[in-house]
C-alpha cells in the first residue's frame, strides 16, 4: 500500500520520494508476495533506475478489481472495460452491477468481448491470508489459539472473534490481508498486460 503512494509521490515530485521509493522497491523483492514485483518494477521504472514495464497503463482502481477478483457476499465476478477502467460487477445471479451506464446512460458498448472478465477465487486466497498473518504473531499462546480458530467451518469468522481481543494484532491483519489483496489484484493485471495507472497527482 505504501508503494501505491509513492508512485504518485515520485511523479509528483514529492521530496525524498524517490530515494523511499528505491528503499520500498527493494523491500518488495525481498518479501515477493504477489504483485510485489511488478509493483517494485514500476517503482524503479518511475525513479528512472530500470525499465519500464511492458504492460499497458489502464486507469484501474486496485480496490475495486479486488473486490471484483476476491468476492464477497454479493459479488461473485466483474467485467472491465479495458480503455477506461471502469468496473462492473456480477452479483451471485449473474445480474450486473456498478459502471457508469446505471443511471440509463449507454457508452455504446455492445461488444462483449472487448472486455476483461474476472471471475471471484472465493475463500481460499482469504484462508492463506489468515495462515500468512499467524506465521508474524511473536505470542505463541496467541499463535495456538488463532490455529485452533482456523480449524473446520467457520474458520474467517472465529479467526476474527478471537483476534478481537488483541486490538493492535486485529489491525496488523487488516493491514496485512488489505496489501496481499491488492497485491493480487495487481499480479492480475499484469497477466492480462496491463498495469494501474496513476489516477491522482499529490501536491508536494
Amino acid at each position: 500500500m505504501a508503494g501505491n503512494g509513492l508512485l504518485d509521490a515520485v511523479t509528483a515530485g514529492v521530496p525524498r520520494a524517490t530515494d523511499l521509493a528505491a528503499e520500498c522497491a527493494a523491500a518488495l523483492r525481498i518479501r515477493d508476495w504477489d504483485g510485489d514485483i511488478e509493483l517494485a518494477d514500476h517503482l524503479d521504472a518511475v525513479c528512472g533506475s530500470g525499465a519500464t514495464p511492458m504492460l499497458r497503463p489502464l486507469p484501474i482502481d486496485l480496490d475495486d478489481l479486488s473486490t471484483a477478483l476476491h468476492g464477497n457476499e454479493v459479488v461473485t465476478g466483474a467485467r472491465i472495460h479495458p480503455e477506461t477502467g471502469e468496473v462492473r460487477y456480477f452479483d451471485r445471479d449473474y445480474e450486473e452491477f456498478g459502471g457508469e451506464d446505471e443511471d440509463g446512460e449507454d457508452e455504446g458498448d455492445e461488444d462483449d468481448s472487448r472486455w476483461l472478465y474476472v471471475d471471484s477465487t472465493g475463500s481460499r486466497e482469504g484462508y492463506h491470508d489468515m495462515e500468512v498473518f499467524i506465521s508474524t504473531v511473536a505470542d505463541p499462546d496467541i499463535v495456538d489459539r488463532l490455529e485452533i480458530a482456523i480449524t473446520g467451518s467457520g474458520a474467517f469468522r472465529r479467526f476474527k472473534d478471537v483476534l478481537s481481543r488483541w486490538p493492535d494484532e486485529l489491525t496488523r491483519y487488516f493491514a496485512i490481508r488489505d496489501d496481499r489483496e491488492l497485491g493480487r489484484a495487481r499480479a492480475w493485471l499484469a497477466e492480462q498486460g496491463y498495469r494501474p495507472a496513476s489516477a491522482r497527482r499529490i501536491n508536494p
